[in-house]
């Protein structure tokens, strides 16, 4: 057991580290869905689409991760698909624009991004304004700022080393999901063996008996917006070296498929529990929806309102379940 767990209070202790666990509905149904998928495509588990599954999945991943943290601590971020675009325009024009070295451009999208999510994360703590229109305004900010930076035109040029990270397949396997595995290693450390982690969770859960413990409220969440704008810029540096461009279009309800691929995996959209594990197998479950419906030539409109409906249909059933828990 962690030092951090350790000191905590031995009934929330046992909460939190519950709370943790992935839901395990979330394996069958991503089982489930493969099995229907398999049966109406005939190429649908072929290794190539597979390999275009874990692929898609690596972006929204990293994105959904973030808002794990910031979710689990009864917050919301809304701009991470804005973000994404902004933090992948920055790192691009850096690059290509002002012939700077690359590794420049991968810290700049990462800073771009942590920015961005400072700002969420001080208005929500000093300005005292609701997490909702925060991070709605935010939105529409950083896509505009994306725009202007780049008139509404995609970035091209990018050196081969940034290349390399979206389209390289060591050992077979795109270079995104090694940077998402690797991602999601550490998230899950940082979120159930560190004081960061279990403190988020404990805002989400009850924020004055935070408070009481002597936790800094405003500076932790401020924090975890933080960490969720940073994973964002990751995720627009994954983009863009995907698609060898800096699109200032990148990402566009990327926030909805990653807040619903958070939810499906067990973490409570109203605070106080969370796990990447679960999170992952959310995303996976979203990338198999969305690679199926493709298959099928579903138009791309439809998926839209399947994604929707699908994360009205997990929150209730957290709800369920979390009544269930009283009753209990």
């Amino acid at each position: 057991m962690s030092l951090a767990a350790a000191s905590l209070p031995q009934s929330l202790r046992q909460r939190l580290l519950g709370a943790t666990a992935f839901r395990v509905e979330s394996l069958f149904v991503l089982a489930a869905l493969c099995g229907i998928m398999a049966v109406l495509s005939p190429y649908f588990l072929s290794i190539s689409n597979i390999l275009n599954i874990l692929l898609a999945t690596s972006v929204i991943g990293v994105l959904a991760i973030g808002a794990t943290f910031v979710i689990s601590s009864a917050g919301i971020d809304l701009s991470v698909g804005s973000v994404l675009a902004l933090s992948g325009v920055v790192g691009c024009q850096l690059i290509a624009n002002f012939d700077l070295l690359w590794p420049v451009g991968i810290l700049a999208c990462i800073a771009a991004g942590g920015a961005a999510g400072f700002v969420n994360g001080f208005l929500v703590t000093r300005g005292g304004i609701p997490p909702f229109i925060v991070t709605l305004g935010m939105l529409g900010v950083a896509r505009g700022f994306a725009l202007v930076l780049t008139n509404g035109l995609p970035i091209y040029g990018l050196p081969d080393p940034i290349v390399y990270i979206g389209q390289g397949r060591p050992l077979g396997v795109p270079s995104p999901v090694y940077v998402l595995l690797a991602t999601a290693a550490i998230a899950h450390v940082v979120l159930t063996q560190t004081r960061f982690g279990l403190y988020a969770q404990v805002i989400g859960d009850n924020e004055s008996a935070a408070r009481a413990m002597g936790v800094a409220v405003e500076r932790h969440k401020t924090l975890l917006y933080t960490l969720s704008g940073a994973l964002a810029g990751l995720a627009g540096l994954l983009f863009a070296a995907r698609v060898n461009a800096g699109d200032p279009t990148a990402g566009l309800n990327y926030e909805l498929t990653a807040v619903t691929a958070t939810i499906i995996g067990g973490t409570n959209l109203f605070g106080g529990k969370g796990s990447v594990v679960g999170t992952i197998i959310g995303a996976l479950i979203m990338g198999v929806l969305q690679n199926g419906l493709n298959l099928l030539a579903v138009p791309s409109f439809y998926q839209q309102m399947a994604i929707g409906a699908v994360l009205v249909l997990a929150v209730w059933l957290d709800r369920i379940n979390a009544v269930q828990g009283w009753r209990r």
